[in-house]
């Protein structure tokens, strides 16, 4: 464990790491409410985080005098890149894939053909972990715009692709 930050002898000491400028006690010490705030979050700040209290010419009891909580730190999706695999030919097979780089806890993919065909897919087709498409017998019915979102508990983002069979 690193010490990030402290109280002593009413002093408020922030120790030198990337968090310096970003964090402090939220409310006066006098209040004794020790809470802390971080801004400008980064994934970078998610851990574990401890609190320990000591007050001088007290028993020491760890049980009562430690606090631990876990920060995580989500991430939105980055705008994702969709792409066909195979040959868009009558009768053919191709795989529509979506993938975003960024995203904290990973994305789940959901792809849907717009407009004026609109069509949303299932599994088996329809690959969300992935985020791919399996299209099958291919016709000339199913050209048209089909749109991937990328999303987890942060946010969502979707990219586009024209299919021309």
């Amino acid at each position: 464990p690193v010490q990030i930050l402290s109280y002593l002898g009413g002093v408020v000491k922030v120790e030198e790491t990337d968090l310096k400028p970003r964090m402090g006690f939220l409310y006066p010490i006098i209040t004794h409410n020790i809470s802390v705030f971080i801004n400008a979050t980064r994934e970078q700040d998610s851990g574990q985080y401890m609190c320990s209290v000591n007050v001088v010419n007290d028993t020491i009891r760890l049980d009562k005098s430690v606090g631990i909580i876990n920060l995580t730190v989500l991430v939105p999706p980055a705008t994702p890149t969709c792409q066909v695999h195979g040959n868009a030919v009558v009768g053919a097979n191709v795989t529509l894939s979506c993938s975003s780089k960024k995203g904290k806890p990973s994305p789940m993919y959901q792809w849907q053909r717009e407009s004026p065909t609109l069509q949303v897919f299932f599994p088996p087709a329809q690959d969300r972990a992935r985020g791919t498409l399996k299209l099958t017998n291919l016709s000339l019915e199913m050209s048209g715009v089909y749109v991937c979102s990328a999303e987890n508990q942060a946010g969502s983002e979707n990219c586009r692709i024209l299919l021309e069979v």
